[in-house]
């Protein structure tokens, strides 16, 4: 049944992806006013989460930023969709770096380390990082159910030097890359609610108390001595990113326990106060609120 259902989907798909550009964007448009005006897909979800985080915002604002972001979650979408055809000219033009430097003296140095991000702007065209670096670019990821759609997806991130990990492979794949000295860069979202049973610290995020945090990253890096690296990536104009990265640390170990954690919740803080718009306000980001203890 799931390849039938692959058979069946993935042509459709492919056939969406080779249209231009000029021509996905009236897609979006489309479908943006079916998902916001008819359907209304967990609207209730993202005016709360946008309403908790900016109480003192007014609904008139709360509307215009909830407008705006459903407009870039179809694009966000629709660019998805472009990954599996997309040139390497096109995503090299759509998608830059201000100072991929961070990234190359960590290179020279021989330092491994982790590319931190947030579910923010389009976190997907980051692939494209790995046509302009020497490290070994892995990505962080759940895999998808259906195996041949998951197979796809590995491939053509493979077309950019990027290979996909599922999660419950990390921590052999970083053993096995420390022991044998491979230089590394593993990239991780740590924006989204951990499940209750591995919630391990509660935060303040987005000024909203008691809020459960991954922390699966720094544990991460202080066990693999990795460097820190946060990415913070800018919506230019519709179909156009820049990405900046931030060392956050070359030694995670002087931290203590939490503070690299903080550290790159402040960077995530600061990106979204900055175009919440941008951010990706479906997920029930705070559904475990106040529940520690």
């Amino acid at each position: 049944m799931q390849f039938v259902l692959f058979i069946l989907i993935y042509p459709i798909i492919w056939l969406i992806s080779i249209l231009p550009f000029r021509v996905l964007y009236f897609i979006s448009d489309l479908f943006y006013y079916l998902l916001y005006y008819i359907i209304g897909y967990r609207k209730k979800i993202v005016v709360g989460n946008l309403k908790l985080v900016f109480p003192k915002k007014s609904n008139a604002e709360i509307k215009k930023i909830t407008k705006t972001f459903y407009k870039h979650f179809v694009d966000i979408f629709i660019e998805m969709i472009k990954s599996f055809t997309i040139s390497e000219k096109q995503i090299s033009k759509r998608y830059s770096f201000t100072n991929i430097e961070v990234l190359h003296e960590l290179e020279e140095k021989g330092k491994s380390g982790i590319l931190y991000g947030a579910h923010y702007a389009n976190w997907e065209w980051i692939f494209n990082l790995n046509l302009k670096i020497k490290f070994n670019g892995y990505a962080i990821y759940k895999k998808v159910k259906n195996p041949y759609f998951d197979k796809k997806v590995r491939d053509t991130r493979g077309k950019y030097n990027t290979t996909l990990v599922p999660t419950k492979e990390t921590f052999a794949l970083m053993a096995k890359n420390k022991a044998q000295q491979v230089l590394s860069l593993y990239g991780f979202l740590g924006d989204q609610s951990p499940k209750k049973g591995k919630i391990h610290y509660w935060t303040d995020f987005l000024g909203v108390q008691e809020v459960p945090i991954h922390t699966g990253v720094e544990l991460l890096a202080k066990k693999h001595d990795l460097a820190v690296v946060y990415f913070n990536t800018k919506k230019i104009r519709r179909g156009y990113y820049q990405s900046t990265f931030h060392l956050l640390t070359e030694n995670p170990n002087e931290f203590k326990d939490y503070e690299l954690t903080d550290l790159y919740l402040r960077e995530v803080e600061k990106q979204i106060k900055k175009a919440p718009e941008y951010y990706f306000w479906t997920h029930k980001r705070f559904k475990n609120v106040g529940k520690n203890g």
